[in-house]
C-alpha cells in the first residue's frame, strides 16, 4: 500500500523518513520539521496503515507495515533515506533494518517502543477497545497521563490535525480501532535481535517514563549512540528543543 505522506523541507535536501507512534499521525513531525529539521532536511512523514488518511484495511502485523514503507519510499524515489521512528514507528525502524538495512542510511529511534510487557500491551488493548471520542481537544490533552510533562501548547496544535469533530461538536481521532489493538498486541512480540541492526543509529529515550528498559539497554550497548532526555514519551511536546538538537547533530555527522 502506498501510504498518505506529509513533506516538508527543499526536495533536493537530504530525506527523513519519519514514522508516527500507535494512535498518532504523521503530522505529529510537523512541527519538528517546519521549526527546526526542514531548514536542513526534506522532510517525510507517513500516516501508517490504520491510521490518518492512508488506507485501514488489514492485515497490521509488522512485514506489512514494512512492505508498505518500501513501496511509499520506492514511489518517492528514494532509495536509502534516514529514517527516525517514534514508539511504535521505532520499532518499525528496527523491523526495517532487519529486513531492508540496504534502504536506510542512517536511524534514528525516539523512545522506541522496542517491545512492550504483555501486561501492558493486553492493558491497552483494552483501552483502546472502547471508542475514543472527548468533548474538545482540551479535555483529550488532560485525559492523558502524561499531561502535566508535555507542551500543551504543541499538544493541543495537533489534536485538530488528526480528530474529526462529530455532529454533536465532541472529537474522534482518525485511527482504526481494530488496527490500534493489534499494533498493541504485535508490540509484545520479540524485536528484531540486536545484531541485525547495522547501520549507525541513535537512541533518544526518556528514562523517567520506563519504555526503554535496562535490558534494551544492555543489548544494544555498543550499536547504537544513547542519548536521554527530560519528561515522558512524548519527547516532542516535552522535550522538543533536545530531541530537534540531537537527531540534527546524528543526521548531520560527517562520520559514515
Amino acid at each position: 500500500m502506498q501510504l498518505h505522506v506529509y513533506e516538508w523541507g527543499d526536495p533536493d535536501a537530504p530525506p527523513v523518513v519519519c514514522l508516527h507512534g500507535v494512535t498518532a499521525h504523521g503530522e505529529r513531525f510537523m512541527q519538528l520539521a517546519e521549526e527546526r529539521w526542514a531548514a536542513h532536511f526534506r522532510v517525510i512523514a507517513p500516516d501508517l496503515r490504520g491510521h490518518g488518511r492512508s488506507g485501514w484495511e488489514p492485515p497490521w502485523d509488522f512485514g506489512t507495515h514494512v512492505a508498505d514503507l518500501i513501496e511509499t519510499i520506492d514511489d518517492l524515489g528514494l532509495e536509502r533515506p534516514d529514517w527516525v521512528g517514534h514508539s511504535f514507528g521505532g520499532r518499525l525502524v528496527l523491523e526495517l533494518a532487519a529486513r531492508h538495512p540496504e534502504r536506510i542510511r542512517r536511524a534514528v529511534l525516539l523512545d522506541p517502543a522496542i517491545d512492550i510487557l504483555p501486561d501492558v500491551a493486553e492493558f491497552m488493548a483494552y483501552v483502546e477497545s472502547h471508542e475514543q471520542v472527548f468533548d474538545s481537544a482540551a479535555a483529550y490533552v488532560e485525559s492523558r497521563h502524561d499531561a502535566g510533562e508535555i507542551d500543551v501548547a504543541r499538544a493541543l496544535a495537533d489534536i485538530p490535525l488528526y480528530h474529526d469533530v462529530l455532529p454533536d461538536g465532541r472529537i474522534k481521532r482518525r485511527t482504526l480501532q481494530d488496527a490500534v489493538i493489534s499494533i498493541y498486541r504485535e508490540l509484545a512480540t520479540p524485536s528484531p535481535v540486536p545484531d541485525t541492526l547495522t547501520v549507525p543509529t541513535l537512541l533518544l529515550y526518556a528514562p523517567e517514563y520506563g519504555l526503554v528498559r535496562e535490558e534494551h539497554l544492555q543489548a544494544y550497548a555498543g550499536r547504537v549512540d544513547v542519548v536521554t532526555v527530560p519528561g515522558l514519551h512524548m519527547v516532542m511536546w516535552s522535550a522538543f528543543d533536545e530531541t530537534a538538537d540531537a537527531v540534527e547533530r546524528f543526521l548531520q555527522d560527517p562520520r559514515p
